[in-house]
C-alpha cells in the first residue's frame, strides 16, 4: 500500500470518530461562538488528541502487534466495532439529532466568562475524563494500526490521523460562527452521519481484507 493511501486511511478513520458532537466538541464550539480563547482551547484539544492517538498507534498498537493471537482477535474485534459504528451512523442519518443552542451554552459549565487558564483546564477535563476518547484513540485507532508492521508506515498513519485532528479542532473553533447554525439543522447531520457511515464501512472493509490475507 502506498504512503498516500496509508495517510488517507489514518485521516478518514480519525475524522470519522471526531465528528460526533460530544462534550469536548460542544465546548470548543461554544468558545468559538463567543470568540473566547479559541486558539488555546483548540490547541489543547489537538495536542491531547495527538498524544492519545500516539499512545494508541505507537504504544497499544505495538504491544498488540507483538502478540499474534491478540492481534488476530482484536483485529476482528476492531472490524466488528467499525461495522457497528457504520450501522449506528446510518441509523442516526435516518433520525438526525441536531445539537441545540442550549446544549452548546450548557457545555461551558463553570468556565463561562472565565480566563484562558480555566478554559484550558475545562478542555482537558472534557477530553481526558471522557471514557469514549480512550476507546476511539487508543482502542480503535491503535488496534487498526496493527495492520502496518513497518515503523515508517505506522508513522504515516499517525500523521494522517493527527492531521484530521488539526483540521477538525481548528476548523470547528475558528469556523464556529458559520458552523453553529449548520449543526442545528437536521439535514446537516443527515449528510454527516451518512458520510461517516460510508467511511467506517469502507475502513472496516479494508481491515477485513487485511485480516483475511494475514
Amino acid at each position: 500500500m502506498g504512503d498516500s493511501m496509508i495517510f488517507i486511511e489514518g485521516f478518514l478513520i480519525s475524522v470519522g470518530l471526531l465528528v460526533a458532537i460530544g462534550p469536548q466538541n460542544a465546548y470548543l464550539l461554544r468558545q468559538g461562538l463567543r470568540h473566547r480563547h479559541v486558539g488555546a482551547v483548540a490547541t489543547t484539544c489537538f495536542i491531547s488528541d495527538v498524544l492519545l492517538i500516539s499512545a494508541g498507534v505507537l504504544g497499544v498498537g505495538a504491544i498488540i502487534n507483538a502478540n499474534e493471537a491478540l492481534k488476530f482477535w482484536l483485529g476482528w474485534g476492531g472490524a466488528a466495532f467499525l461495522l457497528w459504528f457504520a450501522y449506528k451512523s446510518a441509523r442516526l442519518a435516518m433520525n438526525p439529532e441536531p445539537i441545540s443552542q442550549h446544549a452548546i451554552d450548557a457545555s461551558a459549565g463553570e468556565a463561562a466568562g472565565k480566563g484562558a487558564r480555566t478554559a484550558v483546564m475545562h478542555a482537558l477535563a472534557f477530553t481526558f475524563l471522557n471514557p469514549w476518547v480512550y476507546m476511539d484513540t487508543m482502542g480503535i485507532i491503535g488496534t487498526y494500526s496493527v495492520k502496518y508492521t513497518l515503523g515508517d508506515q505506522r508513522l504515516i498513519f499517525l500523521v494522517g490521523a493527527s492531521s484530521a485532528s488539526a483540521v477538525w479542532f481548528y476548523g470547528l473553533g475558528y469556523g464556529a460562527k458559520k458552523a453553529a447554525p449548520l449543526f442545528q439543522k437536521t439535514m446537516t447531520w443527515r449528510i454527516l452521519d451518512t458520510v461517516i457511515a460510508m467511511i467506517m464501512l469502507s475502513v472496516a472493509g479494508l481491515l477485513v481484507v487485511h485480516q483475511l490475507s494475514a
